[in-house]
């Protein structure tokens, strides 16, 4: 019987551990995953899974990266992405069919094949894309025939049964990775439009994938480590490199310095909410601790005190806007401190130029 997955949103007491996904069946209600949220009656239980995953988490394993990396628009656009994902046709593709597509010419009928259907698609937008394309990858020295054979896992069972696909491994770079690259319009006329819950759930499938092949991975959101911050764009960084100080970096110091300069400090709704939250998904942890402090295994203890140990080596709840409001104070104090040495040297040098009485 054939399976989808669908995302649930996730609420602020399941981000310890965080809901992924669940499964559903033809003519089936939906069921949670065994490591779901666990009875509000008793927050602190824990089923066996969900203690599997608090020692992932709190011992650090390796975390999968899932990400889109950008959509194919048009036909050439497409032929472009394919030539650069197999290196001009010197790596082999593979596609939902099992099938090796070695160099140019193996390409050529999924290239032909996909422009087609595109044109008989009289639904398709200008503007909507052929593809989307993906990168899994994991932390250099992660065993490369795992990441594929789990790549090629997750590919299968997330887009197999709907969507054509191909993916290439790259080698050349320190951390393993694959390039997947999945045609948009699925073969129930649907088109792909991935949302932030289903990239938690290709993440945490991925990672399970791994798991199986004997590899450490996790895939938990940001938040359960502690960190609030989301990380730059490319873009951004490739301007941060080439020393442009990109739009958002300049909007966002003018703020902060106006604040400063007027000795006020506006106050943001999501401020408190980020705190807040972080406050909850801690004392969760702790909660969980002391479950685990209760038992009378003595491997219970010892993931108890790890648990509490992990909390207290979490980062401090800092956003880009106390990062920059941090910086533009020392840079002020810095200055001052300038102006008074400069002061002082002056003063000292009158005093040497005195005549001694």
């Amino acid at each position: 019987m054939s399976r989808r997955y669908s995302p649930r949103p996730t609420d602020l007491a399941s981000d310890l551990p965080p809901i992924s996904y669940v499964w559903e069946t033809p003519n089936r209600r939906p069921r949670r995953a065994e490591w779901d949220v666990p009875d509000p009656a008793a927050p602190a239980r824990l089923t066996q899974a969900m203690r599997a995953k608090l020692e992932r988490i709190v011992r650090r394993a390796p975390e999968v990266m899932v990400k889109i990396t950008g959509r194919t628009k048009s036909v050439a656009h497409l032929k472009s992405h394919l030539a650069y994902i197999t290196r001009n046709g010197e790596l082999d593709a593979e596609s939902e069919q099992g099938v090796t597509l070695a160099g140019r010419s193996g390409l050529k009928d999924l290239q032909q094949r996909w422009e087609d259907d595109a044109g008989l698609d009289d639904k398709r937008r200008r503007d909507s894309s052929l593809s989307i394309n993906i990168i899994l990858s994991m932390p250099a020295g992660t065993d490369a025939v795992a990441v594929k054979d789990s790549a090629r896992a997750f590919a299968i069972e997330t887009f197999g049964y709907n969507h054509d696909y191909v993916f290439v491994q790259h080698l050349d770079d320190k951390h393993p990775h694959v390039h997947l690259t999945v045609r948009s319009l699925g073969h129930d006329g649907k088109r792909l439009n991935p949302r932030k819950a289903d990239l938690q759930a290709w993440r945490e499938r991925f990672a399970g994938e791994l798991r199986l092949r004997g590899i450490a991975a996790e895939a938990t959101p940001r938040r359960t480590r502690g960190r609030v911050r989301k990380a730059d764009r490319g873009a951004v960084l490739a301007m941060r490199k080439r020393k442009i100080t990109p739009d958002v970096d300049r909007l966002a110091r003018k703020e902060v310095l106006s604040e400063v300069r007027g000795s006020r400090t506006a106050k943001h709704a999501w401020d408190e909410l980020i705190k807040s939250s972080q406050d909850a998904i801690r004392r969760r942890y702790l909660d969980y601790a002391a479950e685990l402090q209760r038992s009378e295994v003595a491997a219970d203890h010892e993931l108890a005190r790890q648990v509490r140990q992990f909390v207290e080596d979490m980062p401090a709840v800092e956003t880009r806007r106390n990062e920059l409001q941090s910086q533009l104070s020392e840079l002020a104090s810095s200055r001052r401190r300038d102006v008074q040495d400069v002061h002082a040297d002056g003063r000292d040098k009158t005093r040497g130029d005195e005549p001694t009485r």
